[in-house]
Formats: C-alpha cells, structure tokens, sequence
C-alpha cells in the first residue's frame, strides 16, 4: 500500500508560531511566441571545456518548454537537455538557434 506524504518538505515541527508550509509553485501560463523575450548565449564554463547554446528566458509550463527544446535539437541535429529553466543544446548553433525562433514567430529572440 502506499502511504500518503505531506508535502512539507520534510518537515516534522516547527516552534515558529508564525510557521506556514511553503506552497508549490503553480505552472505559469505559456505565453504567445511574439511576446517570448528569448535570449541564446553560448557557454563553457563548467563543461569541460564544451560549448553549449543557452537558450534562456522562455515563459511557460514545463511541458511546453520541453517540447520547444526537443524542435530545437532536432533541427540542430545534436542533443541537449531542458535543466534549471534552461534549454540546453550541446554545441554552437547560436544562428541555427536563433534563425529557427525567428522563423516559428519568436520575433523579440536575440543573440548574447
């Protein structure tokens, strides 16, 4: 049988009285390609020394940014990953990136 958690992160008691649970985050609302104020950058750090494209700012649930990271890496034809609100694609595609955003109506994506 499974047992039924709270949600309190671990948390047994508190002597704060003024101690309230955290409440999880709701999923944000998608908004329209044109108002995605999308940036690509490239990076290195911490990567051995691999570049990856960044593609940072995207507003959304969850799901539609994983879609948007799969299109992306596959037009790239390279992997990558969606971590920490980030869409990760291995290598530097910054125009494939950016040229393929302008192309779906991400018109206000630019370049760092």
């Amino acid at each position: 049988m499974a047992k039924k958690i709270n949600s309190f992160s671990g948390i047994v008691f508190s002597t704060d009285p003024s101690f309230k649970p955290e409440e999880e985050e709701q999923e944000q609302e998608t908004l329209l390609p044109a108002d995605q104020q999308l940036k690509i950058r490239l990076e290195t750090k911490h990567r051995a020394g691999k570049a990856v494209t960044l593609v940072d700012g995207f507003r959304g649930s969850s799901a539609d940014k994983e879609e948007l990271g799969k299109k992306l890496k596959s037009y790239c034809g390279t992997g990558g990953s969606v971590k920490d609100g980030e869409i990760i694609i291995q290598g530097d595609h910054r125009d494939k990136v950016l040229q393929w955003l302008q192309k779906q109506g991400f018109g206000k994506s630019k370049k760092i």
